[in-house]
C-alpha cells in the first residue's frame, strides 16, 4: 500500500510527458509541411543571436518596463522549476526532499531561499502584466485581432503563474520538516504562521495537497503551450537560430526569374533550344505562395513562436496610420491556418484533403499585403526574430507573378519600366522637359 502513491505519481508524470510528446509530433510534421530551405550557414553566428536574444532576452529590454517584468518572470519560473527535479524524484521513490540529502545544507537552503525571493519577484511581476493587460489597457494589447481566445490565453497564462508560485510557497510553509531546517525558508517562515493554529496532520495534509497540486499543474501547463502563445518558450531558441542572418534590407531573388533574365541578356543564348535530359518534365515552381504548404518552414516556425506581444503591430508605419495591415495578425493567422491543416492531416489519417480554403482570401486579405511599405519595422521590433515581411513578399509574388493581381499603380510602374526604362510615363528624350518650363 505505501507504494501506491508513487505508483499514482508515475501514471501521471508518464502520462503528462506522453501526452506532450505526442503533440510535439504534431508540430514538428506541421513546420515540416513548410518547404525546405537552407539555414546550415553561419553557425557560429547563429549559436550568438541564440546565446543574445533568447537565453540573454537582448531584444526584450529594448523597452525597459515590459522587458525587464518578462525577464524576471523568465528567470524565476525557469529556475524555479530546477525543483520540479527534486519533486520528480521524491515522487518516484518515496523519498522527501531528496535536494537536503545529498548537497550540503547550506547550498540548499541557499537554492531554495533564492526560489523563494524569484517565487515573489514573480508574483509582483505577473501581477504588473495583469493589470497593464486588463486595467491601464495597453493600445497593443486591444487590438482587433486580440479579441476572444488571444485575450484569454494572455490572460490564462498568467494565472497558471500565480497559482503555481503560491503553492510552491504554501508547500514551503507547511512542511514542518522543512520549517525546522531553518534553513531557506526567507518567505516561507513568514507564511507559516498563518497556519499556526492547525494539528500537525492538518499541516501534512495542506503540504500534501500543495504538493501534489504543484506537480500536475505543472504538468498541466506543459501540455498547455502547444495550444498557446506561450509555445515561444521553447520555439524562441531554435527560432532566433535559424532568424534571418542578411540584411533586413535584403530580399531574396527568385531563381526562375534569375535565370530568365540571364537567359534575357546572353547574347549566345538560344531561347528555343531543347531543355536538358531529364527535365523536360518538372513541373514549373509555384511564384510565392497563396497557402501555409507554399511557405518556407522557417515561416512556419515563426508563426508558431510569435508571442503575440504587438511590438511588430505598434512600430508597423502603415497600421499607425490607420491601414489595414498588422504583422502580429500576420503571423496569426499562418499559425491558425497551419494548426487547421494539421487537423486536416490528422482527420484524414496522415493525408491532407483539400477544404477549399487557403491563407490567401480566407485568412490574409489583399489589403493587408498591398498595406506593407516592406520597411522591416516589424522584423526590427521582434524579440524572437520573427520575419512577418517574408510571408507579406512570398504572398505577393503570388498575387503579382501567378494571378496577375497587383493593383493598378504597381502594374502601371511597371509596364512604364517595361517600356520605358523607368517608373515614370515619359520616354527618356522627354525626362528634362520638365527644365525648359
Amino acid at each position: 500500500m505505501e507504494y501506491i502513491p508513487n505508483i499514482i505519481f508515475a501514471i501521471i508524470l508518464f502520462a503528462g510527458i506522453g501526452y506532450f510528446a505526442n503533440n510535439v509530433k504534431k508540430l514538428v510534421r506541421n513546420i515540416k509541411l513548410g518547404k525546405d530551405v537552407d539555414v546550415s550557414d553561419n553557425k557560429p553566428q547563429r549559436w550568438k543571436n541564440m546565446a543574445y536574444i533568447a537565453l540573454g532576452q537582448s531584444k526584450m529590454v529594448k523597452r525597459p518596463i515590459s522587458g525587464f517584468l518578462h525577464v524576471i518572470v523568465y528567470v524565476g519560473f525557469v529556475i524555479i522549476n530546477i525543483e520540479v527535479l527534486e519533486i520528480i524524484i521524491d515522487g518516484l521513490f518515496g523519498t522527501h526532499r531528496i535536494g537536503h540529502s545529498v548537497l550540503p545544507e547550506a547550498l540548499y537552503g541557499f537554492l531554495i531561499g533564492s526560489f523563494e525571493i524569484l517565487a515573489v519577484l514573480v508574483l509582483v511581476a505577473v501581477i504588473i502584466f495583469w493589470t497593464r493587460r486588463n486595467v491601464i489597457k495597453l493600445k497593443r494589447f486591444m487590438k482587433s485581432e486580440m479579441k476572444g481566445w488571444p485575450k484569454s490565453d494572455g490572460n490564462i497564462i498568467l494565472y497558471f503563474e500565480v497559482v503555481l508560485m503560491c503553492l510552491f510557497l504554501v508547500m514551503n510553509a507547511t512542511d514542518t520538516v522543512f520549517q525546522d531546517y531553518n534553513s531557506g525558508n526567507v518567505i516561507s517562515q513568514f507564511i507559516a504562521p498563518l497556519f499556526s493554529g492547525l494539528s500537525e496532520a492538518a499541516l501534512h495534509t495542506i503540504e500534501r495537497a500543495a504538493w501534489w497540486i504543484h506537480i500536475v499543474g505543472i504538468l498541466v501547463f506543459l501540455n498547455y503551450l502547444y495550444f498557446s502563445k506561450h509555445l515561444h518558450i521553447l520555439l524562441a531558441f531554435p527560432n532566433t537560430y535559424y532568424g534571418k542572418l542578411t540584411p533586413k534590407g535584403q530580399f531574396k531573388n527568385n531563381a526562375t526569374v534569375t535565370k530568365e533574365v540571364k537567359l534575357m541578356m546572353d547574347p549566345n543564348a538560344d531561347p528555343f533550344a531543347a531543355p536538358a535530359e531529364g527535365t523536360e518534365a518538372a513541373m514549373p515552381e509555384k511564384f510565392g505562395a497563396s497557402d501555409v504548404q507554399d511557405l518556407s518552414w522557417v515561416n512556419l516556425l515563426n508563426a508558431y513562436t510569435c508571442t503575440e506581444c504587438g511590438r511588430c503591430t505598434s512600430e508597423c508605419p502603415a497600421n499607425l496610420t490607420g491601414k489595414k495591415l498588422s504583422p502580429r495578425k500576420i503571423m496569426m493567422d499562418t499559425r491558425d491556418r497551419l494548426e487547421e491543416v494539421g487537423k486536416n492531416i490528422d482527420a484524414n489519417k496522415g493525408t491532407f484533403v483539400d477544404d477549399g480554403k487557403q491563407l490567401l482570401g480566407d485568412y490574409i486579405t489583399t489589403e493587408e499585403l498591398w498595406a506593407c511599405t516592406s520597411c522591416n519595422a516589424c522584423v526590427e521590433a521582434c524579440p524572437v526574430s520573427i520575419d512577418p515581411l517574408n510571408i507579406i513578399m512570398e504572398m505577393r509574388q503570388y498575387l503579382v507573378m501567378e494571378q496577375s493581381a497587383a493593383p493598378m499603380e504597381l502594374n502601371n510602374m511597371m509596364t512604364n519600366i517595361e517600356n520605358n526604362g523607368a517608373p515614370w510615363p515619359y520616354n527618356q528624350m522627354d525626362r528634362l522637359n520638365w527644365k525648359d518650363e
